[in-house]
């Protein structure tokens, strides 16, 4: 087992709990922990393929936010213990099932042991790994495991730091985000497609961002962001309208419902006029439920 565990600094939270003994602000221990795993195809479509992305849906979050959609996981810490070595075994069976790629689904916390499962398979895993995070990183962690990871899916969640604050307990957000991105861009060396399938991506960065009841404002000022900010045509933008109430919404009624037309709108719009158009913007339609998977501890 990793060292890493007994002062775990894995996420900008830097808690330093010995998770050997107790459970770390992500409320993860040092075993590997997962609630679900198998073939997803609601991802970007380059991420999904024909077949499906390989998913790999781990327990605990370094944010917790509180319209998470997983937030049995995130929140709840559904899952079930397994060993690396049986991690690294889904792994093959995924592949072996057709994925286009292993989707590490919120697994910063599993780091280490996410390497020790690569390292047993190495030379057997042929697809690209993704790294499916919440944004909130250290870059210093992402370059140490840099070697293992080929697709970056990051959210960009939040510019004012009172909104991420609230809702995630993480006034520092954009600045630990909007650094880690950078870094992720400058790991991945830009866009790189599959020569054998050249919709799917090989290797690069996509940068999620879901627009939130009442924050399109925030969201115009993240586009801004990433367009003085980042460097052009070394990543994609996928825009999402799927917000749902979910978990602790009820409780925020500026965010207790849909985003309106309207909203999303003006959000595509200034992502036009900025040019930021290499990438996906989804139907405002996409708001439904059926986003969420079953975590029902399949595939572990």
């Amino acid at each position: 087992m990793s060292t890493a565990y007994e002062s775990c600094m894995l996420c900008p939270r830097m808690c330093g709990t010995n998770r050997t003994k107790a459970l770390g602000v992500c409320r993860a221990g040092a075993a590997v922990k997962v609630a679900r795993a198998a073939l997803h195809s609601w991802e970007e479509p380059c991420i999904s393929g024909k077949n499906g992305s390989g998913t790999v849906f781990f327990s605990g979050c370094n944010l917790k936010c509180i319209f998470c959609q997983n937030y049995t996981l995130s929140h709840e810490n559904f899952g079930r213990e397994i060993t690396v070595k049986r991690l690294s075994e889904i792994f093959l069976e995924l592949q072996n099932q057709g994925a286009h790629n292993i989707n590490l689904v919120t697994a910063t916390q599993y780091l280490p042991s996410v390497k020790e499962a690569l390292d047993l398979i190495k030379g057997r895993l042929t697809i690209p790994v993704v790294y499916n995070c919440g944004g909130y990183e250290r870059p210093e962690i992402l370059r140490e495991y840099s070697g293992y990871i080929d697709i970056y899916l990051p959210d960009l969640k939040y510019y004012d730091s009172n909104l991420s604050q609230k809702y995630s307990a993480a006034r520092d957000y954009f600045s630990k985000a909007s650094a880690a991105i950078t870094e992720m861009i400058h790991l991945a060396g830009g866009l790189t497609w599959n020569p054998d399938s050249p919709s799917l991506l090989k290797k690069g960065v996509i940068i999620r961002h879901m627009v939130l009841p009442g924050a399109k404002e925030d969201s115009i000022k993240l586009l801004h962001w990433m367009k003085e900010s980042l460097p052009e045509n070394q990543y994609l933008l996928s825009l999402m309208s799927q917000y749902t109430p979910f978990h602790k919404s009820s409780m925020y009624p500026e965010i207790n419902r849909r985003i309106t037309t309207y909203e999303y709108k003006k959000v595509v719009d200034t992502a036009i006029e900025l040019g930021l158009m290499n990438g996906y913007m989804q139907k405002k339609s996409s708001a439904k439920e059926e986003y969420t998977p079953l975590f029902d501890l399949s595939g572990v």
